[in-house]
């Protein structure tokens, strides 16, 4: 995963709540590879007719890297494409007043930033004439032209984003201790460590 820590770009407004994980992508899409790409499932049947024709829709009218979503976005199926879609149609952050929870970790694990305001932040957002936004994950600030807001992301996730760790990152901060639990637990406990000893060998 490539470190992010500041996005600065023009913003998508898909003020709409409760956009859940089959919604951002369509259960029919999930047998693709990852490698033959999502973009094109995103809200599909928000934005393309059954003859495959392109509905008027914020996700092609707009360009930008950063979505304004709305409440509960992301809720529903534990599932992974949702974000894969978003980011490869482009979307590197969104911005909504709540999140699912399964979602937002698997936006984090991908590279993605939840950006998570208060509901009036959001709103500003979107009755603001300027689109363009720069999202700092250093100081957690979304700025629009003169207006500084606030936006919320836990700090583990925030580390994950920055410099760019996955889980086995994380887990690898804490290696040292992790050997000293091991070494108490095997003295304490050594019939529970035979077995893997054994097969570590020599």
């Amino acid at each position: 995963m490539n470190p992010v820590s500041v996005i600065e770009d023009r913003a998508r407004r898909l003020p709409l709540d409760n956009l859940d994980t089959d919604q951002l992508c369509p259960a029919r899409f999930m047998k693709r590879r990852r490698t033959e790409g999502y973009g094109d499932a995103l809200l599909h049947d928000l934005r393309f007719a059954p003859d495959g024709t392109t509905r008027p829709n914020p996700i092609d009218d707009a360009s930008g890297a950063i979505l304004l979503a709305g409440r509960n976005f992301g809720g529903g199926s534990s599932r992974e494409a949702a974000v894969y879609a978003l980011l490869d149609a482009g979307i590197r952050a969104v911005v909504a007043s709540s999140f699912g929870d399964i979602f937002a970790g698997n936006a984090v694990r991908n590279g993605l930033v939840p950006a998570l305001v208060d509901e009036a932040v959001l709103a500003a957002l979107h009755a603001a004439p300027d689109t363009a936004l720069r999202i700092d994950l250093t100081d957690c600030t979304i700025r629009q032209g003169n207006q500084v807001h606030a936006f919320r992301i836990g700090e583990t996730a925030r580390t994950m984003l920055i410099k760019g760790w996955d889980d086995a990152d994380i887990t690898a901060q804490h290696a040292d201790a992790i050997a000293r639990f091991v070494e108490r637990d095997r003295a304490a406990r050594p019939w529970a460590h035979a077995i893997a000893d054994t097969k570590a060998g020599p």
